[in-house]
């Protein structure tokens, strides 16, 4: 079996594409703009032939086929910058505690993503986001995405990955976008399952503690590890510092520690910093009578310093840091944290290094996917190429194909399959509750049959109600009233909006099962019929020059 291809745009320093390799995938290319960014990629990755350092609104898809002597690529990855759509700062600013949100260029860089996936036309691309896209310019360019990326082609689900949970140990949370090529079956999961390497909910201690005591402005670009210290720590710590180092981190790979530096602070706030208690901020500080000498606005900075936990998850490691580092302060020394240890509370291994300066080592790892939530993304992914089928349940019990009842309720023909949506469609919310499970699971199971671009995900967030479009064209005869309007975010018939809530609400109360609510039995019965991807191939949107 041939190896999956994978290209990584906006590719950062590496993260994502070090968690696809990790999964098993092969990096034909990565495109960053930022030549940091590139310089570390390729210290880390020698044995990817393209790493380019190039500006994605200026490199056209047709010459990177060109590079790498293909049309086509199995999976597309990446993150176009997120800063457009951060919530905690204004463009290339400071948390100074204004309201004013700047208009940026940076919004409209996943047009340039949406290129490289009409060009390439992988099975599946990931597109990883902070959670402000959600809320940016009233979720208009969170709605901007899915629709595009569905018009490409796509069956397109949003979902949030939760880094603490995938075993990272930071509160990150981020946006990814999923689309499937429409010629496949299945629906991709909206849950994550962590790595085997990973142990979910591995905290900041267990990832830092055996690391060399350094104070402020001191530590080494190089140097060895304290074995002493790293042996009291892992008996303090036990499994799960031992999973994370050996595991995570593959500490034995590391030749020597790199990146241990810190960085030198004023008198001034070393002394603030020694009145906060682990875990605590400046806001909650004043609120016990600390008194700090750095002079703020007490109602606009109250996280201006915060000391982290051990025995918690740290904040989630952010581009600032490159700016100042008095979000985080160490749990037990008085310094902020270094590059190394943000490299390993975004999971990245020891020996990754960072040959660029320590302004740029804390930029680029900030803004890195973490490897462990590559490698959850990347092995779902394989996983999902190779069944072809329908998601995992996230129940243990599931009833067998062989004795599903619900086979026989699939529709035959094109006709019974309009004749049932019709059916369930023309009920009102109190008759569609009322009706019988059979009768509702008839009229569910069409629309996926007439409809195998959908994702019943996407059935509980349309977005805008306003925001609809209707395609140029009717694939479905008979049944215009559905095909015509569409919910831009979702995807989702607007007529079918009731099928859709209802659907949910029985799943929710174990009326339906996990194989009736994502039923890829009904899906793929109406691609065998029509053809996978006939009815959204000549709306596509035209990206490519």
């Amino acid at each position: 079996m041939s190896i999956p291809s994978f290209l990584d745009l906006f590719c950062g320093c590496g993260g994502f594409s070090l968690g696809m390799d990790r999964a098993g995938f092969d990096c034909l290319a990565a495109i960053d703009f930022n030549k940091e960014a590139i310089a570390t990629f390729r210290k880390n990755f020698p044995n990817v032939k393209h790493a380019l350092h190039k500006d994605m609104t200026q490199f056209r898809p047709r010459e990177l086929a060109a590079l790498i002597g293909r049309m086509h690529v199995d999976v597309i990855v990446g993150g176009p910058p997120c800063q457009g759509f951060s919530t905690a700062r204004q463009r290339d600013g400071a948390n100074h505690g204004t309201g004013r949100f700047v208009e940026d260029v940076r919004r409209h860089l996943y047009r340039e993503y949406l290129r490289y996936v009409e060009f390439f036309t992988p099975r599946i691309f990931v597109m990883e986001n902070v959670l402000g896209i959600q809320s940016a310019a009233g979720g208009k360019y969170f709605t901007r995405v899915q629709h595009e990326a569905r018009l490409l082609g796509y069956r397109v689900v949003a979902q949030v990955a939760d880094a603490f949970s995938l075993g990272v140990p930071q509160k990150r949370r981020r946006q990814l976008i999923v689309g499937v090529r429409e010629d496949l079956p299945g629906f991709f999961p909206t849950q994550l399952a962590p790595a085997p390497r990973a142990f979910a909910g591995t905290t900041l201690g267990p990832a830092i503690g055996d690391l060399p005591r350094i104070a402020a402005g001191d530590g080494w670009e190089c140097t060895d590890y304290d074995l002493d210290r790293r042996r009291t720590h892992l008996n303090h710590w036990g499994k799960i510092a031992r999973r994370y180092l050996f595991d995570v981190l593959e500490i034995k790979r590391a030749q020597c520690l790199t990146a241990h530096r810190a960085r030198p602070h004023s008198e001034r706030d070393l002394r603030d910093f020694l009145l906060l208690c682990e875990g605590e901020n400046s806001a909650e500080a004043l609120r016990r009578g600390e008194n700090f000498e750095f002079p703020y606005d007490k109602k606009t900075f109250k996280d201006r310093y915060t000391r982290q936990s051990r025995r918690e998850p740290c904040s989630t490691i952010v581009a600032h840091l490159s700016k100042d580092g008095l979000m985080f302060v160490h749990p037990t020394q008085n310094r902020s944290l270094t590059p190394r240890e943000a490299a390993r509370i975004q999971s990245f291994p020891d020996w990754f290094e960072f040959p660029v300066a320590r302004t740029h080592q804390f930029r680029i790892i900030g803004n890195a996917v973490p490897p462990l939530v590559g490698e959850a993304v990347g092995l779902e992914v394989r996983a999902f190429l190779n069944k072809k089928n329908a998601r995992k349940p996230r129940t243990k019990k599931r009833t067998p194909v062989r004795e599903w009842v619900g086979e026989k309720l699939i529709p035959k023909s094109h006709a019974e399959a309009a004749a049932d949506l019709q059916s369930i469609a023309s009920l009102d919310r109190r008759r569609l509750r009322d009706c019988t499970k059979e009768a509702f699971l008839r009229g569910w199971f069409a629309l996926f049959y007439l409809f195998p671009g959908l994702h019943p995900d996407n059935c509980l967030d349309h977005g805008d109600p306003t925001a609809v479009w209707s395609p140029d064209q009717t694939a479905l005869p008979g049944l215009e009233d559905f095909t015509q309007t569409r919910f831009a975010r979702s995807g989702w018939p607007v007529a079918l909006e009731l099928l859709g809530r209802e659907a949910w609400r029985r799943y929710s109360c174990a009326e339906l099962e996990e194989n009736e609510l994502y039923c890829a039995a009904a899906q793929r019965a109406g691609m065998e019929l029509y053809g996978a991807g006939e009815r959204t191939s000549s709306v596509k949107r035209k990206y490519c020059n």
